[in-house]
This record gives structure tokens, sequence and C-alpha cells, in this order.
């Protein structure tokens, strides 16, 4: 999953150092990039009616089929105003729905996702020094690994943080991919 509008920006150059690490190692990959396919992020009056009746609209339906086929899921998107962009968000909102990837058994709360991987690349803008003297460190952590991904059964493999990236130098941009494909590297020895 990838949430960029710009196909000259920072993170879509980690995404495609993502695609050809992949590629290279023989792996079938999907990419869902929600600008280009014109995701709508808004969760409407009828979407919360239909995810109550067990019913998603096809645009929703396209995307959980997706998530069940894969096995590993790479969410790639910058932070911003210490989030994700809101088409990530609205993606979330829409298709990580009742049901689907979450439900209550008996009151108690259980991840339907279990079983997929996922690996998160986010770019920011401020120091992992800034974030970390707030604490802006953990509440991303917080909010999006617990919050969302684990809480809907997925396994964070990683949740990479690449910092100052507004400012970020060839040779930060560099070590970074060598940081992604070590992460890749280790993931496929699991």
């Amino acid at each position: 999953m990838y949430a960029h509008p710009n196909e000259n920006s920072l993170n879509h150059n980690l995404l495609q150092t993502v695609i050809e690490h992949l590629t290279s190692e023989n792996n079938e990959i999907i990419v869902r990039d929600l600008n280009a396919i014109s995701f709508n992020p808004i969760l409407s009056l009828e979407d919360m009616k239909g995810q109550r009746m067990g019913k998603v609209s096809d645009d929703v339906e396209t995307e959980q089929n997706f998530i069940s086929w894969a096995e590993h899921i790479t969410f790639i998107y910058p932070i911003w105003w210490t989030g994700m962009p809101a088409i990530m968000k609205g993606f979330i909102d829409r298709v990580f729905s009742y049901g689907f990837a979450y439900r209550y058994d008996q009151g108690i709360q259980k991840g339907l996702l279990k079983g997929k991987r996922a690996i998160i690349i986010n770019t920011q803008g401020k120091s992992h020094e800034e974030y970390e003297k707030i604490g802006m460190d953990k509440a991303l952590l917080l909010v999006s690994d617990t919050g969302i991904f684990q809480y809907c059964g997925f396994e964070v493999h990683q949740h990479l943080f690449f910092d100052k990236a507004d400012r970020a130098t060839p040779e930060d941009i560099e070590e970074w991919k060598k940081v992604i494909l070590k992460t890749y590297r280790n993931l496929m020895t699991l």
C-alpha cells in the first residue's frame, strides 16, 4: 500500500527500491498506489450501514481481496501532521472493516488478519531526537502498529522511520535503501 501523490517524491523512490528488490527475488507483487487508483478515502454513512450488514462497496471489496491474497504487505507513506496521509487513513477506515479485519467474540476483540506480516516505511521531516523528546516516536508506534495493524492481527515485522526526509542527502537516501533491503532479507529468512 502506497500513499504519496508525487511520483518524484522520496517515498516513491523508496517504493521503487522495494519493487526492484522483491521482483529480483522472484516475489509476486501487486502495488496499490492509492492516489493513482483514486481511492475514495471517505467513510460514508452508506459504508457504515453496509459494514453493519456485512456488505462492502465494490472498491472496498477489491482492496480486501488484495489484502486477503497477500502474505506480506508493505505500507509506504509519509508522516504528515504526526500521522498518515488522509488517503491512507481513509483506506484503513473503509477497508479494515468489521468482519474483515477484526471482530468481537463475546466482547473480546479478535484480529482477523493473523498470519499476515507488515513492514511499514515512513518518512518524516522532524528528527528522531525531536520526536523522542516529545514522545511522538512512541505515539506513532502506538497508534499505527498497536492501534491499527496489530489490532487487526498483523505481525509488524519492522517499522522504519526515515527522519529529516525533507533535507535528505543522496548519501542518506542510499543508506535508507540499504536498511530497507536488509529488512526484506531478514524477513525472507524467517
